[in-house]
């Protein structure tokens, strides 16, 4: 069964391909080679942070990006830091970041402790200008380059769009959701753009640690990741709580137990 799939996961390395294969975790320690490998999540899932941390060790990759740093804290990840969790946390003001525990993420800046970090976070403030902007006036001269001033299949457009909904537990007025994916599409391009600048000044590979939503291949940063690094073997890797009743658009996919938490749509619902 493994040399199964170590053969299907090497084709996948070329061009990225919807829904290929459903992994179990012991695999992630053999992960075919590729110069970007996309770790997805769920934020607040320990399994899913364990798994990453596990597939980073296996990888010892020249470069992580991580979608919850900025480039600014992730300068400031220093090794005298990076070993010591509570002085990390600090210096990079975790706590008041709004992210999950920092316990579950500092794993995976020890698993491979001489890799670069680069950050892709962008202010909030601009993250909401791109709401009621859109994504290229708040990215910038390179938008084009990133495909950020290309028009989205209505298809895609609604798809999104739906999504976006849903996740916000049906609760929003429908006229905002032109402007969040907007401002998802910024996120996808920023993160595109870290790992860009991750590749080029170490070679890679890169590991990335996002959230499933960015990991995606139909789209996410695999896009315009795709328009700036267009040689770049990439590895797309989705991580679920339940099995998806479709094949999800990731090259690889896995399912763990789902992590314990309160309902969050009861604060729409005023509770």
């Amino acid at each position: 069964m493994r040399q199964v799939f170590l053969s299907s996961a090497l084709a996948l390395v070329t061009t990225t391909a919807a829904g290929a294969e459903q992994i179990a975790p012991a695999a992630l320690s053999q992960l075919p080679p590729a110069d970007v490998v996309i770790l997805g999540e769920t934020h607040d899932n320990p399994w899913h942070h364990a798994n990453q941390a596990a597939a980073v060790a296996a990888l010892q990759p020249a470069a992580l990006v991580f979608e919850m740093l900025t480039p600014e804290q992730a300068a400031l990840v220093t090794p005298d830091l990076r070993g010591d969790a509570a002085a990390l946390g600090a210096a990079l003001g975790w706590a008041e970041s709004g992210w999950p525990d920092f316990a579950m993420y500092h794993p995976i800046f020890t698993a491979a402790p001489e890799a670069a970090i680069h950050g892709a976070a962008l202010p909030r403030d601009e993250v909401r200008r791109a709401v009621s902007e859109g994504a290229a006036a708040v990215f910038g001269a390179a938008a084009a380059a990133y495909g950020l001033d290309d028009a989205l299949p209505p298809e895609e457009q609604a798809s999104r769009e739906a999504e976006q909904m849903e996740a916000h537990c049906n609760a929003m007025p429908a006229a905002l959701m032109p402007g969040m994916v907007e401002a998802q599409r910024l996120r996808d391009a920023a993160l595109a753009r870290a790992t860009q600048q991750a590749l080029s000044e170490t070679g890679g590979p890169v590991a990335v640690i996002t959230g499933n939503g960015h990991a995606r291949t139909d789209w996410g940063m695999v896009q315009p990741l795709a328009r700036v690094a267009p040689d770049a073997r990439m590895l797309a890797i989705g991580q679920f709580e339940a099995a998806p009743s479709d094949p999800p658009p990731f090259d690889l996919w896995l399912v763990t137990e789902p992590a314990e938490r309160p309902d969050p749509c009861a604060v729409f619902r005023g509770e």
